[in-house]
């Protein structure tokens, strides 16, 4: 049964541009003349007028410009202007339609296709906007797209280009009831990938927005895995890159765009076609909510990265796009408060199976590796070569029974020999994956507060991270080997409301058991009221509840901290506290979100720019190598558009980089 149903929380969509009142085209054609004309132009004025009308009112102003001066106003704009600043202002210029017949042409012309272009397109764009799109694209070029597009591209990724290119979506309001269930992605996903993509193709293409997205819940309860995972996991290249699209765009548009500016803006070099063609077609249509979902998901606004990012009227005039500064904003648009509630409950709902890179040995002989070791160091020189492989093809248990034969058999210390074999950071890594778990952090708890200063990131990142059982061993570790207690050093070392948190972070007393809704939701009108006390009885009331609650409980908060309060938790804590507590909150929060994201991050940061955080890397590396290391790995190529194999291999050399790439386990 096919029905028409209410959407609930409906929310309308907010562009950054909008019609100029008092409008009067013969004027601004006038105005743009005047900019341009003699010797050079004034591109303020220029960027001014056109950032300021709608793109209706700039076809009556070309219009108006043709009549008045009998010359094309975008052929004087290009002649008058240059480089990305050009194709931002001739961008603007061109309706809608004609704009991404030019992207879309200029992205299958010549030797090679930019599949990203035709796929951000061809997934985001509504029915009208498709047809009206093929009807540019023929009149401009005098080609018939569909006919374009099979000659330049292939297999399942031409197929449901094809299917998008048709426009033929069910409308928003139409939820075919029966075929919710019957729409059984499970079977067409999981079960017979590599038998019935057409399915997968003819569902994700065909049904309405609202219809998919009760699918994916439905997917969501059976598989107990995403649809985004369980792409990942079967599909590969522009195919799978096109279905995560399609199934982005049907989640959030503003989220998927929003992701798209990112990685168009971050780390060297800028995607500045990506970033002048979003910010171009999406002004008008969602552009407040782009900035919204930018802000919940990275933790710093569009506006500020455009600033970062760009330079000179180009910027100026992508400012005047982005429309504002969400960074002194608390509150969201209704569009991302949604998205924020679904995030956490997906988070809440989703089972993530861990899985980490370095496994148990299958032919495991301790007394084998032990004397292959001891031959490895003895004599002139040392073989790196045999005692990378054998640490890094060994489980941590199995590292620890190596340990012990090597002393039992030859009356040596393994560590005390490797120490004195190899160096700097190859010694520290290799160490580190000698070292029992416990033994490992306590270690890199001491590193982080002995000496002048203190490594308040690494206490944050271990303590944060560990479970219960994690940190009481490390505990013990740390009293055994230093022979004081970890929270008599971290008293002395830390102060005010960070020692706070950091002490009780080390008590390893989370709760555990099943989550209780009901006291979820009293705990998450708890964080609601103190973002209205004072700054002392706030921070005493998130740190009683983001440091005791177990992780599944903290999900569920800040779901529902969501609908308490309509406001950002993550914008909460970086606009009302301040400095290492801060940070501690922020952790806590990414933590219980996504922690192999968190690791992701934390190694990112580890790499980019000049000089690498060895110590950060190495810890990370080492510390999540059996637990889920193959996750974050999943995550940092999902972020930052690079793998992490990669941003290794760039960052670092020797045996060093090679005993991390092995530990790394790929490439994705």
């Amino acid at each position: 049964m096919t029905t028409k149903v209410n959407i609930l929380n409906v929310y309308y969509s907010l562009g950054t541009i909008a019609d100029q009142p008092d409008f009067d085209a013969g004027s601004d054609a006038e105005a743009l003349y005047n900019a341009m004309k003699g010797f050079g132009s004034d591109k303020e004025a220029i960027l001014d007028l056109i950032t300021s009308r709608s793109n209706a009112q700039r076809q009556e102003i070309r219009a108006a410009y043709k009549s008045q001066y009998g010359k094309d106003l975008i052929d004087d704009l290009k002649y008058e202007l240059t480089g990305k600043f050009e194709r931002l202002i001739v961008g603007l210029m061109r309706p809608p339609a004609y704009h991404d017949a030019k992207e879309i042409k200029d992205a299958i012309k010549g030797a090679g296709t930019d599949e990203k272009c035709l796929i951000e397109i061809l997934t985001s764009r509504t029915n009208e906007q498709i047809h009206n799109l093929v009807a540019a694209y023929k009149d401009a070029y005098g080609r018939d797209l569909e006919e374009d597009v099979i000659g330049d591209t292939s297999g399942h990724f031409k197929k449901m280009l094809i299917v998008l290119l048709q426009g033929t979506r069910e409308e928003d309001d139409v939820v075919s009831e029966d075929l919710v269930e019957q729409d059984d992605l499970y079977d067409a996903g999981e079960a017979q990938w590599g038998t019935d993509e057409a399915k997968f193709i003819m569902l994700l293409g065909n049904r309405s927005v609202t219809h998919l997205q009760l699918v994916f819940d439905e997917y969501q309860n059976i598989a107990e895995k995403s649809i985004e995972d369980s792409i990942k996991s079967e599909l590969s290249g522009d195919f799978e890159r096109l279905m995560l699209a399609v199934v982005q765009c049907i989640r959030s548009k503003p989220m998927y765009f929003a992701k798209r500016l990112y990685k168009s803006m971050k780390g060297l070099g800028t995607a500045d076609n990506t970033l002048i063609r979003i910010m171009v077609s999406r002004s008008e249509i969602d552009m407040l909510d782009i900035r919204e979902c930018f802000r919940l998901r990275y933790e710093k606004s569009l506006y500020n990265m455009i600033q970062d990012d760009t330079s000179g009227e180009y910027k100026r005039t992508l400012l005047n796009l982005c429309g504002g500064d969400d960074d002194i904003a608390g509150e969201f648009f209704p569009e991302a408060a949604q998205i924020a509630y679904k995030m956490w409950e997906i988070s809440a709902m989703t089972k993530v199976q861990l899985r980490g890179t370095v496994r148990p040995y299958q032919n495991f002989d301790p007394a084998s590796d032990a004397q292959a070791l001891r031959k490895a160091m003895k004599g002139f020189g040392t073989d790196e070569d045999t005692i990378i492989d054998i640490v890094t093809h060994r489980s941590n248990a199995q590292r620890q029974e190596i340990r012990q034969t090597f002393k039992s058999l030859l009356g040596r210390e393994l560590m005390a020999d490797l120490k004195s074999e190899l160096s700097k950071n190859l010694e520290r890594l290799i160490l580190g994956l000698m070292m029992t778990p416990a033994e490992f952090d306590a270690k890199m708890m001491k590193k982080a507060m002995e000496g002048a200063g203190t490594d308040e990131h690494s206490l944050i990142e271990i303590l944060v991270t560990r479970s219960n059982q994690e940190i009481q061993e490390m505990c013990s570790a740390y009293q055994n080997a230093y022979k004081k207690s970890l929270e008599d050093a971290i008293a002395s070392d830390t102060s005010g409301q960070f020692k706070r948190i950091l002490i009780s972070l080390a008590q390893g007393a989370r709760e555990e058991g099943p989550v209780d809704m009901a006291r979820a939701l009293e705990d998450a009108q708890v964080l609601a009221d103190a973002c209205n006390a004072d700054s002392g009885d706030m921070e005493d009331k998130f740190m009683s509840i983001l440091c005791t609650r177990s992780f599944p409980h903290l999900r569920r908060v800040f779901q529902e901290f969501v609908r308490c309060s309509n406001k950002d938790f993550e914008q909460i804590i970086k606009k009302e506290m301040s400095g290492d507590f801060k940070n501690a909150m922020f952790a806590i929060v990414r933590s219980v979100k996504n922690q192999p994201s968190y690791f992701a991050d934390r190694l990112y940061k580890a790499m980019k720019g000049l000089g690498t955080d060895d110590r950060a890397l190495i810890r990370i590396m080492v510390s999540r190598s059996e637990i889920d290391l193959f996750n974050i790995r999943k995550e940092f190529k999902e972020t930052h558009d690079a793998t992490l194999h990669e941003f290794i291999q760039g960052d670092t050399s020797g045996d060093y980089r090679k005993t991390l790439l092995i530990i790394c386990g790929g490439e994705d």
